[in-house]
């Protein structure tokens, strides 16, 4: 499948926006830690000898962790830079399962049934597109297997919802969308794979390792804050805004299967 001029343009900036800056995200705390990474843990557990996919898989964090559960892991990202990053890790840490691919999570390289499990852990909101995306994740996933969806998540109320997406695009513009649960109840729903779990948690985000991560531009980090100035009461009150420009947002943690024959 090849990528339009559209795809190559969107796919360039999230190139531009992530690959310099591919070491900062290997050791940002919000990347690294996490409790949902005991989750992926404890169904990792119950599958014997599992091939992983990570998807959109960034510094690697859900590759490292859970490494030592499965017989191969499959780091993919669009960023080749990330990929470097990955695979200096590892090598570091001696975890030999682990190989890395290059690509987009639209089009993915791989064969039918090749995985027993799919993470995809906040990567998924710089998608072009996710209904496409979550049917290539059900076509490599074997019957049976189990799909995890984990990003920051948006409000279902529009003013929330406004301001989330808003502030995460003059972050990072590559920043395509954060998707509301109904909207990833209905995205999962069309894909073919059968929710089976769905919960939310809360992220704090630290205001200025947030924009450094990012290298988001002085007149960008200026209009977030004084956005969050201008907002109303009910706003500042949902984000648990800060002074600093410290917020908090949700995120979700959706569980997936595609079911057996």
């Amino acid at each position: 499948m090849h990528e339009t001029r559209s795809e190559k343009n969107h796919s360039g900036v999230v190139e531009r926006q992530f690959g310099e800056q591919a070491v900062a995200y290997l050791s940002s705390s919000v990347h690294a830690e996490g409790q949902e990474f005991d989750q992926l843990r404890e169904r990792l557990k119950g599958l014997c000898h599992a091939r992983v996919l990570d998807l959109g898989c960034g510094a690697g964090h859900v590759s490292f962790r859970v490494s030592d559960l499965a017989d191969e892991i499959v780091a993919y990202d669009l960023s080749p830079r990330m990929l470097e990053v990955v695979a200096g890790a590892a090598a570091e840490r001696g975890l030999d399962n682990i190989r890395t691919v290059q690509g987009v999570a639209e089009a993915l390289p791989f064969a039918d049934d090749s995985f027993d499990m799919v993470c995809s852990r906040f990567s998924a909101h710089h998608w072009r597109d996710v209904g496409l995306a979550l049917r290539e994740a059900r076509r490599v996933l074997k019957p049976g297997g189990v799909a995890a969806f984990i990003d920051v998540t948006a409000s279902e109320q529009p003013l929330f919802d406004s301001f989330l997406q808003t502030v995460e695009m003059l972050r990072d513009t590559s920043h395509v969308r954060d998707y509301a649960p109904s909207e990833w109840a209905q995205m999962v729903g069309e894909a073919g794979l059968v929710m089976t779990s769905s919960t939310r948690q809360r992220l704090r985000l630290d205001f200025e390792t947030w924009i450094a991560r990012m290298r988001t531009p002085d007149v960008m980090r200026a209009a977030i804050l004084h956005l969050q100035g201008q907002v109303g009461q009910e706003v500042r009150d949902a984000f648990e805004i800060a002074d600093d420009g410290s917020f908090t947002t949700d995120m979700l943690v959706l569980w997936a299967t595609r079911e057996p024959f």
